[in-house]
């Protein structure tokens, strides 16, 4: 009646190779998206104030700071990452300021990111400058040059433009003649 017979067995699927994964290219000096310092020598740590604190005053050093609180005052430190909680009404500065929340007041920085949850009313000084879409910004946008030498340029009397049409006289051209007269 009934006949065993083995069933054959599916062929082994093959596994399918993984593509790898590129990190995002990053700023050369700065990780912009970094939420932990790196533990490596001479690492500056990370502070953090929580989005339950308010501070009236200024806020000053050279360390990393992350704010989802409300500061009243100036804040001036190395990095600075405002939270979408985040809330600074004064003066700021750093070397490089990545904006999720809201600031109103003057902005100076080399590197300076508005994401697209930041909220900015005030002039931005900066070397560079990344808006995402979204953001919102109400004010002037100062880019710093960097100081560069002079070069002096050597002053050369200009030589005398030929008229184009010999009827007309040209703007740059002057009739020798009528100079003479004023002698």
């Amino acid at each position: 009646m009934f006949n065993k017979t083995s069933k054959p067995t599916p062929p082994a699927a093959k596994p399918q190779p993984t593509p790898a994964v590129v990190p995002p290219l990053e700023t050369p000096n700065v990780n912009m998206n970094r939420t932990k310092p790196a533990m490596s020598t001479g690492a500056r740590p990370l502070s953090s104030f929580g989005s339950g604190l308010l501070i009236e005053g200024n806020i000053t050093g050279n360390g990393d700071l992350h704010l989802d609180g409300t500061v009243r005052g100036d804040v001036k430190v190395g990095h600075l990452i405002v939270g979408e909680s985040g809330n600074i009404e004064g003066k700021v500065e750093a070397e490089t300021i990545e904006v999720r929340g809201r600031i109103v007041g003057s902005i100076t920085g080399k590197q300076i990111k508005l994401q697209a949850t930041a909220y900015v009313e005030g002039d931005i000084t900066h070397d560079q400058l990344a808006i995402d879409v979204g953001a919102f910004f109400q004010g002037r946008c100062l880019q710093s040059r960097r100081a560069e030498p002079v070069a002096v340029a050597s002053v050369s009397p200009a030589a005398p433009a030929a008229p184009s049409d010999f009827g007309t006289p040209s703007l740059n051209s002057y009739d020798l003649n009528a100079l003479s007269d004023l002698k």
